[in-house]
């Protein structure tokens, strides 16, 4: 008998590596493909499971996809558990993209944005779920926690992708960019807390009023308890684990990951899902200032290389798209969350002093569901709270939104005014012999340059408000380039200043790197969408390797000023005149 256990464990195993051969490979290899064409690749990796699983395998040959992906209950378990831990991974990297400082910094405009996209997509999404035929609900006694389900994960919006797309279009450091992602930020927070205590309803049956407001209860104590005390002991173990042994991120990446264990299992055992807690545990430790940028990259390159492309690979083993396929719910989850989203984030703009068409680039910017949309559907319908039909139109919801945001977003940056951005540099404001040790020394040089040019502020208020605004988030985009930046009052003309160290600045830059160029980008406050366009024409003309070699090593600022000229003679800016 042990012998034939043994076989029986060897043959799974076998099977298991198999399976993860093919999945992960062909995921990462769609992925890849989808990145080329300009698609996220989060659709590849569901390709990947289409490809692999019922849909079309178990169609053109069965016999094929049973020997593969077998209805054996430990070889499920075992690919179970690998999806399991990839989505936990997820939701713990996708903490880490929050900045619980920055949002409070931004916490006025950001809570206005946030609340309203909560608010009006709930209540736009909830009417149309509470109509749907009772064939689409998994327990028809269960309508009213079905509606608030369909109408919380209307509101929930892809914070990774939306960072990702705002850092491709070089708008992530931009104040826009820290605007959007700050209010997306509290709308996730709110709407899992929303979701994991529907959840525990859907679980429980009819929990009654006082187990609602025990569950409510402890969700908000231990997430304040997370934001405030956890926020900082977690900060102190980081900085022991990085001081510890230098320059590994090992330890670090191992301390971040028993975080998330421990909040997702404090979480479960208070009757809230552990996904939750390992979300906080990622604003925990993404809020810790020891928590270098290139940590960060290795935690995500570890989950978004293995874990995620598994877990979105698994989702197309589980279904049959074609007859799950229902017109209805795809078309009412798809406009009511697209739309939804759309309008609650573009009410929310219009009650700030943003521009118009700040406005639909933050609006535009809330609209994917994207990998957290399925996360959740997943969720529910695992735990049976929704209908094949409605967990495979939220894949086809998530998917739409993912699709339409780059070129969108991109869209509403070029509607503006085009100015040439070599207009806005000085060629007397370019120094090639700053003498800085850090990068506040950094700041204050370029403050004093641009303060020499007529009609310009005093140095001292330049210095003060770039350094406000470094503080706020860094401003290290990589590739040795750095572009800190402030938007003052009474300022009479956008500027651009240009200064070189030659031994380096340490910047906390996402790729390690220490910083040789900096651009420091001035814009009146009334031109709030000047400064967005500069830095990102910038950052697309600094991408070009030669460039920056070519500046780096220039003998003189005439040297210099021609090599700028050169870079961004087609470099323009759409931007309203202040």
């Amino acid at each position: 008998m042990p012998e034939a256990m043994h076989v029986i464990q060897e043959h799974h195993l076998l099977m298991f590596l198999i399976q993860m051969l093919l999945l992960l490979g062909l995921a990462r290899g769609l992925g890849h493909l989808c990145r080329r064409a300009g698609q996220p690749p989060l659709l590849g990796e569901i390709v990947a499971g289409v490809l692999l699983g019922p849909t079309l395998l178990g169609r053109l040959a069965p016999a094929v996809q049973g020997w593969l992906f077998p209805v054996d209950a430990v070889q499920i378990s075992m690919l179970d558990t690998v999806a399991w831990v990839g989505l936990f991974l997820l939701l713990l990297s996708a903490g880490l993209e929050v900045d619980v400082s920055v949002v409070w910094r931004q916490r006025s405009d950001s809570l206005k944005i946030s609340i309203s996209d909560i608010v009006l997509p709930m209540a736009i999404a909830f009417v149309p779920a509470w109509l749907l035929p009772d064939r689409y609900l998994g327990d028809p006694s269960q309508r009213l926690v079905f509606a608030l389900f369909i109408a919380t994960v209307s509101t929930v919006s892809a914070l990774p992708m939306t960072v990702k797309v705002l850092h491709d279009l070089d708008l992530l450091k931009s104040d826009l960019g820290l605007l959007a992602v700050s209010a997306l930020t509290i709308n996730d927070i709110i709407g899992w807390a929303i979701f994991t205590i529907l959840l525990g309803f859907a679980s429980g049956g009819d929990p009654g009023w006082g187990h609602v407001g025990t569950t409510i209860g402890g969700t908000v104590l231990f997430a304040a308890a997370c934001m405030t005390i956890g926020r900082r002991i977690v900060s102190r173990g980081i900085v022991r684990a990085r001081d510890s042994r230098q320059g590994d991120a090992g330890l670090v990446l191992t301390f971040v990951c028993c975080v998330g264990l421990l909040a997702g299992a404090a979480t479960q055992w208070l009757g809230i899902h552990a996904l939750f807690g390992f979300f906080l545990a990622g604003i925990m430790a993404g809020g810790s200032a020891a928590l270098s940028e290139r940590t960060r990259h290795v935690i995500n390159q570890m989950v978004h290389a293995v874990f995620v492309p598994v877990f979105f690979a698994t989702i197309g083993l589980r279904i049959d798209f074609i007859s799950g396929f229902d017109l209805l719910p795809v078309a009412v989850l798809t406009v009511v969350g697209i739309g939804g989203r759309y309008l609650g984030a573009w009410v929310g703009a219009r009650m700030t002093a943003l521009s118009p068409e700040d406005r639909v680039t933050i609006a535009v910017a809330h609209t994917p569901g994207g990998s957290m949309e399925m996360v959740i559907g997943l969720i529910a319908w695992q735990f049976g709270l929704i209908t094949l039909p409605v967990f495979v139109a939220i894949i086809f919801a998530a998917i739409v939104s993912s699709l339409l945001l780059g070129p969108w977003i991109a869209w509403s940056v070029r509607r503006r005014r085009q100015i040439n951005v070599i207009e806005l540099f000085d060629r007397r404001a370019i120094r090639l012999d700053v003498n800085a040790a850090t990068r506040n020394e950094m700041l204050s040089r370029l403050a004093e340059a641009a303060a020499a040019l007529d009609g310009m502020p005093p140095a001292e208020s330049i210095r003060t408000a770039a350094q406000a605004r470094e503080d706020t988030a860094g401003t290290a985009i990589g590739h040795e380039i750095a572009v800190p930046h402030a938007r003052m009052a009474g300022l009479r003309r956008p500027l651009v200043v240009f200064g070189r160290s030659d031994g380096g600045l340490e910047w906390n830059a996402p790729d390690g790197l220490p910083v040789h160029l900096a651009f420091l980008i001035l814009t009146p406050a009334q031109a709030a969408n000047l400064q967005v366009q500069i830095l990102a024409a910038l950052a697309r003309a600094m991408s070009d390797e030669t460039t920056r070699q070519r500046l780096i090593h220039a003998d003189t600022e005439d040297q210099a000023w021609t090599i700028l000229r050169e870079a961004l003679a087609d470099r323009s800016v759409a931007a309203r005149p202040a």
